[in-house]
């Protein structure tokens, strides 16, 4: 198989790994309290982290920044996933991979990094088309008041939204490697879910081997595969083609459900899916465009002091490029490489 279509089959199957892992947790949660669930998955994937830094004997210490900047994120990731779990746990695993893509197009209203200006007013008739899908896609059989499954997966793209645009702001001229970001995350999630979940815990000892399953396809598969799976390919493809290929998470997460869940799509609930992912694919089209063009065209000001600046002052500015812990978003600026978990674009954990 060439490079190419390698790397094209390596992101269209973390899609599809993000987009089953609606359904793995809506089954987990239908068997476990959701705060164990939180906990069992952050704990596995620690501990599958743990065990590949340990292996990679040459990557040196642990910086400060990396552990300065993975507590905070680990908090704001640990809130996604609590709503994110929580929202999935009441309504179906369609509407809530369709729902959370709306994070593509939150994320420029709340993230500046590496683009200068307002976005164009194209990019807001984008967001109206996906406000408009997510109403019809709460709809259900009919309009009525909002269900609260959905309204959490509401809460939890905006959350997301907050944690990429903070992971774009705190990542800027730090040397941060991916894989040991992601442990310090994985850990203070633990940390973070270990007390609530500590009355359920016993409940771990019933689950059988269809719920351990689910659990660990959660924490190694979603989480940890996904990551070293996507790092590795965006490296070797261009950023629209990544961001294109793993913006298919909520197709396949609206297929996996009605496949294996047995979801059941009513004509709005369909038109609410497809307007949902042409407008998030549109607004995401829009915003890789405009910071494309505030990349090449700095500010007349800036511009015009570099010229009239000695030569040995024009700094050279630093590309923004994706951050490697989140799918289908703008481009926060580029981590350090890791050796065992080289750098790139966007996810989830």
């Amino acid at each position: 198989m060439p490079d190419a279509r390698r790397t094209d089959a390596v992101l269209l199957l973390v899609a599809l790994v993000w987009g089953s892992s609606y359904l793995a947790a809506q089954t987990a949660t239908a068997v476990l309290p959701v705060l164990v669930v939180l906990f069992a998955r952050y704990a596995l994937s620690a501990l599958a982290c743990l065990g590949l830094v340990a292996a990679d004997r040459k990557s040196g210490p642990w910086t400060r920044d990396e552990i300065r900047l993975g507590l905070p994120l680990g908090v704001t990731q640990a809130a996604v996933l609590v709503v994110e779990t929580y929202g999935v746990a009441h309504t179906s695993a369609a509407n809530a991979g369709l729902i959370i893509s709306l994070t593509i197009v939150i994320t420029p209203l709340l993230d500046r990094t590496g683009r200068t200006g307002g976005l164009p007013p194209a990019f807001y008739a984008a967001a109206g088309v996906c406000l408009l899908a997510v109403g019809l896609l709460m709809s259900g059989n009919g309009f009525h008041a909002p269900r609260l499954g959905d309204l959490l997966m509401l809460g939890a793209a905006v959350i997301r939204a907050g944690h990429v645009a903070l992971v774009g702001r705190l990542a800027v001229g730090r040397a941060v490697r991916p894989l040991r970001l992601t442990t310090v995350q994985t850990l203070v999630g633990t940390v973070l879910f270990l007390i609530p979940a500590s009355g359920d815990l016993p409940t771990l000892v019933h689950v059988g081997v269809a719920g351990w399953a689910q659990l660990l396809y959660l924490a190694l598969f979603c989480s940890v595969f996904a990551f070293l799976a996507q790092t590795w390919a965006v490296q070797r493809t261009s950023a629209s083609r990544a961001s294109l290929l793993l913006g298919t998470e909520p197709i396949w997460a609206a297929a996996v459900g009605i496949a294996l869940a047995g979801d059941h799509f009513t004509p709005l609930t369909a038109l609410g899916g497809t307007l949902l992912v042409a407008g998030t694919y549109w607004g995401q089209a829009i915003e890789r465009a405009h910071r494309a063009r505030s990349t090449k065209a700095p500010p007349s000001n800036a511009l015009k002091a570099a010229r009239s600046a000695p030569s040995g002052a024009r700094g050279t500015a630093r590309p923004a490029t994706a951050n490697p812990h989140v799918t289908t978003t703008p481009t926060p600026p580029a981590l350090a490489e890791d050796p065992a978990c080289p750098s790139t674009t966007p996810t989830s954990v």
